[in-house]
């Protein structure tokens, strides 16, 4: 994902969910477009995730974000790197790589107590707690679906802080304002900084990491979370 962070590829992302989606999964799909940067969503309509896939190739996409629900809530997310990964060991000319998150405890921007409203502004990005070598890919994978030329006038931070293999998102604006005390110096009032929430709000866990573009059937996996054989302790993490 080298080509991402030094700015020479801008990502551009195809949304698309199930097939037949509520109409409350659309209230989330909008927080995402204002989330992420140039990203498009295209109806599901009948077409496999392999169609649509190879349509994204041909026009250009860079990544592919396939949306599950349950009971009219995002329960699942499928992120699938399209482009082929010139910094993977030996090059990869299948792109990749996929990977599914369990999507929870999602918060509507409009249910964010105190929220503001996002701008069109490119946010400044923060990659949290991401230690290990399997951790370290995954927050690279997630920092590739910004653009790294932020536009610091928007003030906008997205935020992805990983705690116990559960990587909470995040989206701030940062407000300076002049506090009551001033300064013994200059006599002029104290600039104070805090944290306006834009939402949305949501938290990610991830269950498997493929190689190469979404495959079920031949794809190779890098990483499986089998829950009965690797949670057997709770100080021990993989991300």
């Amino acid at each position: 994902f080298a080509p991402y962070f030094s700015d020479e590829i801008r990502p551009k992302i195809l949304l698309t969910t199930r097939p037949m989606p509520s109409g409350e999964l659309f209230h989330f799909i909008g927080d995402l477009m204002r989330f992420f940067p140039q990203l498009f969503y295209y109806p599901r309509k009948s077409y496999s995730i392999k169609d649509i896939c190879r349509y994204a190739i041909n026009r250009d996409f860079t990544h592919l974000m396939v949306l599950s629900e349950k009971s009219k809530v995002c329960n699942g997310m499928i992120i699938s790197h399209l482009r082929p990964s010139p910094d993977h060991v030996g090059g990869n000319a299948r792109g990749g790589p996929t990977a599914f998150f369990k999507v929870s405890n999602v918060i509507k921007s409009t249910d964010v107590p105190n929220h503001g409203n996002a701008s069109s502004h490119v946010p400044e990005l923060v990659l949290n707690g991401f230690g290990t070598r399997l951790g370290h890919r995954a927050g690279r994978f997630l920092g590739s679906l910004f653009p790294h030329n932020a536009q610091f006038k928007g003030r906008q931070v997205a935020t992805f802080h990983n705690q116990r293999d559960f990587i909470f998102v995040r989206h701030h604006r940062y407000v300076f304002e002049e506090g009551k005390e001033t300064n013994k110096e200059t006599k002029k009032p104290k600039t104070k900084a805090r944290l306006q929430e834009l939402g949305p709000r949501f938290t990610l866990k991830m269950k498997w990491l493929q190689e190469g573009t979404f495959d079920t059937q031949f794809g190779e996996y890098e990483w499986f979370h089998k829950r009965k054989e690797m949670d057997t302790t709770r100080r021990k993490f993989h991300l």
